[in-house]
């Protein structure tokens, strides 16, 4: 074993949560900075070393910068029209409140897929309100299955940011990320949503806070709720069409050449969701009357929060370059495969510490996948064995939110809970998302 990179994979990761946690760094540039200290500790010329760096983060960004502006574009859209609110009073509606909880789990679930989490959550959470204050029970029962929703959304499911970036990082195929993202986060949502909502309820009986800055919709007339679903549903639909007809399920052969050349087209990420926002912009914006120029404002705004997890990303894809060659990740990836540990567990841990360490989900994600790519890289595994890796990596950094995640101070503010409330209801919601999704993940390996 050569312990001079053993030594530089070790300083690497210890640096790197130094400059975040204590130094309080960007996650960006601490990347940047861990990456060039892994190479000139492996020995790497700094020509070699800066060009490995910048293969890294092109390579990376070509996909990923794509897919998420494309993302923050129609979830841009898609808030401004008033659409989720739309679809989550519709969802309601036919639910009734005897089964809220439920609906605003799916609620939740379906709108995290265009929309930021954050956004998404202080778009949706005057519908909370709104069922608590008519049923008079603790907020909890109803804003944890929303929670749920949107957090297992936004970590297992493409197009949302984190996955997409893991699943290029790994090389994973979307198309089984969103399949298998589906698969593992239904009992995860069911078992941290409405049931662990139900219990909590009933011992923190929190009353509606007063918040002043809420957004709110109640003076436009909102977008058919259908149509909402058909433009959300429409983009993940393609992508997972073209994962199923042109892969083994079918025989390639019986697929005329033209019909295989149009589903190949249609369900890449990039023109399914380029399908997705042009219709948006049309059905959303200019068929309901809005000026050009404030689709044109609404836009712009929408990609300011998708520059940062653009940089991250790319950072993340040159920290991964330099790994792989530096062969630290062969490495790595020797040593796995001779112990007992298993492969996901493997990924789910090292996503985990990251995550409890320093807070950022998309940061600890990231990490974890330039970490364990080589071990990808290294090893005989299937397309939906590699998704699975991205789904124990997300659920890895969703794991015991607590004080370093704004995600917790969020939730805590818009809830009226206290700290203590929030440890016993959000932190431990993140835990249950996180130890279901690695456990039904390590199930599913030996299926498909």
């Amino acid at each position: 074993m050569d312990y001079q990179l053993l030594f530089a994979v070790g300083i690497g990761i210890f640096l790197l949560v130094f400059l975040v946690l204590r130094l309080k760094i960007h996650a960006f540039i601490a990347l940047l900075i861990v990456s060039m200290l892994v190479g000139i500790i492996s020995g790497m010329s700094p020509e070699v070393m800066i060009n490995s760096i910048k293969n890294g983060m092109g390579g990376t960004l070509g996909f990923v910068a794509t897919v998420v502006g494309l993302g923050a574009l129609f979830g841009g859209l898609l808030e401004y029209s008033g659409g989720a609110q739309g679809l989550a009073a519709y969802i309601i509606r036919l639910s009734g409140e005897k089964n809220a909880s439920w609906a605003l789990m799916i609620t939740g679930f379906i709108i995290a897929i265009p929309v930021f989490f954050d956004v998404a959550f202080i778009i949706l959470v005057p519908l909370v309100y709104a069922i608590a204050e008519k049923t008079k029970k603790s907020i909890l029962l109803y804003a944890i299955p929303l929670l749920a929703g949107l957090a297992i959304t936004h970590s297992f499911i493409p197009p949302t940011p984190g996955p997409v970036a893991v699943a290029d990082i790994l090389g994973a195929n979307l198309g089984w990320v969103i399949i298998l993202g589906f698969i593992v986060g239904i009992p995860a949502a069911i078992v941290s949503g409405p049931l662990f909502a139900k219990f909590v309820s009933k011992k923190i009986n929190v009353s509606i806070p007063t918040i002043t800055d809420l957004k709110s919709s109640e003076n436009k007339e909102l977008p058919n709720p259908l149509v909402i679903i058909v433009i959300i549903v429409l983009p993940i639909l393609l992508i997972v069409l073209k994962t199923m007809i042109l892969s083994d399920w079918f025989y390639q052969k019986e697929i005329p050449e033209y019909i295989r050349y149009t589903i190949s087209l249609l369900g890449h990420p990039f023109t399914a969701l380029i399908i997705a926002n042009l219709i948006a912009w049309y059905v959303l914006g200019i068929k309901r009357g809005v000026d050009k120029d404030a689709l044109l404002r609404v836009s712009s705004k929408s990609f300011q929060p998708a520059g940062s997890i653009i940089l991250l990303t790319g950072a993340g894809g040159a920290f991964k370059q330099i790994l792989v060659d530096t062969k630290a990740g062969e490495m790595l990836a020797s040593s796995l495969q001779s112990s007992s540990i298993h492969p996901l567990l493997f990924a789910f841990v090292v996503a985990a510490l990251i995550r409890i360490l320093q807070g950022s989900a998309t940061t600890a994600m990231i990490a974890a996948a330039g970490i364990t790519s080589p071990i990808i890289l290294g090893g005989d595994y299937s397309e939906s064995q590699i998704a699975l890796f991205v789904i124990s990596i997300a659920s890895g950094a969703t794991i015991l939110s607590h004080v370093n995640d704004s995600g917790f101070w969020l939730v805590g503010q818009y809830l009226g809970l206290n700290e203590k409330q929030t440890f016993g209801s959000w932190t431990i919601m993140t835990t249950l998302i996180a130890l279901i999704g690695v456990i039904t993940s390590i199930i599913l390996w030996y299926v498909f």
